[in-house]
């Protein structure tokens, strides 16, 4: 409290000094609704009493009261019996930064498009979920997950994804966030200090890791994956890969090298983290399966809706070897008592009546020609090239050699365009200079839009000396 009135004697001493005798009154008032707007005084931050400020500034107690008074009035100060007088908490300031550039279109990758959420699929999915719960069933649920989406997501996995799945091997989380989660905190537990991670990969990831104690290493991906041969260098005992799709490269786990990466897991004790996150949307051929059935000992397969239907469902699940399962299980039940009944049992309604793989052949139709779309466009471009395999939500744009692609980044942000640079996600390596641009939620004029702003951005860049 003294340190509050010090700085404001400080403050207003000055005005107070340099104002005429009859002014003063009026310079403490012009002073304190200032520093007020500006954020220099706090919102509920209390002032002195009109005896203390008076006796500190030389005034008349009579102009202190007066201007706390009118400030007051104006909204700028409160004045309560028994509590003295505060700065309000609601009082606008300044605008001491430009505000933020309007963005026409958000390239970012990760979402797919949710204007073709099948809302009337999962309204009626709900309904039957609900009309078939047994009363006992809106209790305290299973942390593991309901029995019913276990034992439909099982075959799923098993008929789309060719993984090994024990509906009793499955847990539902709260998207794959949680899942993540889970299994940091009982690597954790289990002696883990580092988890080695792809570079360049999903930062978010990292920083979920780290924040459970776990220190991500980064190993160097190129065109066939993760670079295995680095990984004993790494010293550690887990990596997490996204073998089917890499993010964001986009590159395909060579076969070679995912039984070379379970060997390195059985030869030195332990475990690949599969994040199978858009595995489904391959357009020009099946994808691979997963690599948890290669060996369902020493990899954790974990899986969401996030890219399939929305991320606001927070549905996700983890098949987890034997050895791990009772202890994540039991992680789970002390985090939250298991996740929500009710979408679990719409999402194994989904399941259960196909609507699931119907709402997956009209997104792959679509995500397609909005691929192809956004390809046809770039071809009028000089200077850049998509590389990576024809799936997923996004595609890597290679910019050219000696390209500061931040700087691309910050210049089509000025045209209202969002684009990561693919630096962005690096964690040690250096790669070449790109740009990740997430195409599933966007419409033929915004492809245009944001390919037109393209061009004009790097011939731009081109031409600068």
């Amino acid at each position: 409290m003294a340190h509050e009135w010090s700085t404001l004697h400080e403050l207003l001493l000055p005005a107070v000094s340099d104002a005429t005798r009859g002014k003063r009154g009026r310079a403490v008032e012009n002073e304190l609704r200032r520093a007020i707007r500006d954020g220099r005084l706090a919102p509920g931050s209390r002032v002195p009493s009109s005896r203390d400020l008076a006796g500190q500034l030389g005034l008349a107690r009579g102009t202190v009261s007066a201007a706390y008074a009118q400030l007051v009035g104006e909204g700028y100060l409160v004045a309560e019996r028994g509590s003295g007088t505060r700065v309000a908490n609601r009082v606008g300031r300044a605008q001491t930064t430009p505000p933020p550039r309007r963005t026409r279109v958000d390239l970012h990758p990760g979402l797919p498009s949710l204007s073709s959420f099948p809302r009337a699929e999962w309204l009626a999915a709900h309904r039957a979920a609900l009309a078939d719960l047994p009363h006992e069933a809106l209790g305290y649920p299973d942390p593991a997950g309901l029995t019913s989406l276990r034992g439909e997501l099982a075959g799923y996995l098993g008929r789309v994804r060719a993984a090994q799945v024990d509906p009793e091997s499955l847990v539902i989380t709260n998207g794959a966030a949680e899942g993540l989660a889970l299994i940091a905190r009982e690597l954790h537990r289990r002696g883990h200090r580092t988890v080695a991670v792809e570079d360049p990969s999903h930062l978010g990831q990292a920083e979920l890791l780290a924040s459970h104690g776990l220190r991500p290493v980064p190993v160097p991906v190129d065109d066939h994956g993760i670079r295995v041969d680095r990984l004993a260098a790494s010293g550690s005992r887990a990596v997490l890969v996204t073998a089917a799709h890499q993010f964001p490269l986009g590159v395909v786990l060579h076969p070679d090298r995912r039984h070379r990466l379970l060997d390195w897991a059985g030869e030195h004790d332990g475990l690949v983290i599969e994040d199978d996150y858009d595995a489904e949307h391959r357009y020009d051929r099946p994808a691979l399966g997963a690599m948890q059935a290669l060996d369902p000992a020493r990899v954790i397969y974990q899986g969401s809706v996030s890219k399939v239907l929305a991320p606001a469902l927070r549905l996700g699940w983890l098949v987890l070897p034997p050895a791990l399962l009772p202890e994540v299980v039991e992680r789970k039940r002390l985090d939250d008592l298991g996740s929500a009944t009710l979408p679990q049992a719409a999402f194994a309604q989904l399941l259960r009546s196909g609507g699931y793989d119907r709402h997956l052949r009209r997104t792959r139709a679509l995500y397609r020609r909005r691929r192809d779309a956004l390809l046809a466009g770039l071809a009028t471009v000089d200077g850049c090239e998509p590389v990576g395999i024809a799936a997923g939500l996004h595609v890597v744009l290679r910019l050219p050699a000696g390209t500061d692609d931040r700087q691309v980044q910050r210049m089509l942000a000025d045209e209202g365009v969002s684009a990561p640079a693919l630096s962005g996600y690096a964690h040690a390596a250096t790669t070449f200079p790109g740009l990740v641009i997430g195409y599933a939620a966007l419409t033929t004029e915004q492809i245009d839009d944001a390919v037109t702003a393209l061009a004009r951005v790097l011939t731009s860049v081109a031409t600068r000396p």
